[in-house]
């Protein structure tokens, strides 16, 4: 018999939870199934690549430019760039950018600026640390975010409208039913 620890299961049940909570903001949402969709897709686009301290203020103008839901994009930022996931990220994004850019970019740098972000509370420290890199590795990270998002937006544009569509449907009969 195997004895799990109390702690990890906690923090299991808590990240689930979370996963849920957010789930159930999203299909809450109201307005159309395209604007929701391309709210979230552009909440995963923004999300996976690596731009931490704008993401917020990024998806609201691309929630503008594009006419969708910003909240929808919010909530699915959060879903794919969160503690869990944000280093697998950053690190696929650092190596899909050194393989297609001429630089050669060390992760070691990418690590240095990760833990100040992670641990400043001082936007002014995050943005000295960033751009402490140099404008080859901010590059190198945002081309490598950009094309290992990609594929993942294209791919929930369609997944989220699907969504959509059948949670508009159940609620339309859900009217006609009462």
């Amino acid at each position: 018999m195997s004895s799990l620890d109390p702690g990890l299961v906690i923090k299991y049940m808590n990240i689930r939870r979370t996963v849920k909570f957010y789930y159930i903001k999203l299909v809450r949402l109201r307005g159309s199934p395209h604007s929701l969709a391309l709210g979230s897709a552009v909440g995963v686009f923004i999300g996976i690549t690596p731009t931490i301290p704008f993401h917020t203020i990024m998806i609201f103008f691309a929630a503008l430019m594009t006419r969708s839901s910003f909240i929808a994009g919010l909530i699915t930022s959060w879903l794919v760039c969160n503690p869990l996931t944000y280093l697998p990220q950053y690190y696929l994004s650092f190596k899909i950018g050194n393989w297609v850019t001429p630089w050669d970019l060390s992760w070691t740098r990418i690590e240095n600026v990760m833990d100040t972000l992670l641990s400043s509370g001082s936007f002014s420290e995050s943005m000295s640390a960033i751009f402490s890199l140099g404008i080859d590795a901010i590059f190198v990270m945002l081309i490598g975010g950009a094309l290992l998002a990609t594929p993942f937006t294209i791919a929930s544009y369609y997944i989220f409208y699907a969504l959509f569509v059948k949670i508009n449907r159940k609620r339309a009969e859900k009217h006609i039913l009462h």
